[in-house]
């Protein structure tokens, strides 16, 4: 992988005429004012990328996340406390075979 030669004296400059070509190629439309905030917000955001590209190394590894994580769940096990076809059941309203029995859905008729 080539290495990054660029510095913050080196990177391509956001002038106001650089803003003006983006919006265009954007077909955004931009009044001066928001002309001269962008400049200076992508003039920021160009020099801080280049700060970071100062400091990565190929021997610090890409990370997704700062802090390993890790299931905060226990695992599953099963119990003794299943129930049986005849206790699931005993509260619903029909049932029928050792089924529920419940209402079509969507008009759908059985």
């Amino acid at each position: 992988m080539p290495e990054n030669t660029s510095s913050p004296e080196t990177a391509a400059e956001i002038t106001p005429a650089v803003v003006r070509h983006l919006s265009e190629l954007a077909k955004i439309q931009l009044d001066e004012h928001e002309i001269e905030r962008l400049t200076a917000d992508l003039s920021q955001i160009v020099s801080n990328i280049a700060k970071v590209s100062e400091v990565a190394t190929p021997d610090v590894p890409a990370t997704s996340h700062p802090i390993p994580l890790s299931n905060v769940f226990r695992p599953d096990v099963v119990g003794d406390n299943v129930l049986t076809a005849e206790q699931a059941l005993s509260g619903a309203p029909e049932h029928h075979d050792n089924l529920f029995v419940v209402s079509a859905i969507l008009g759908e008729e059985q």
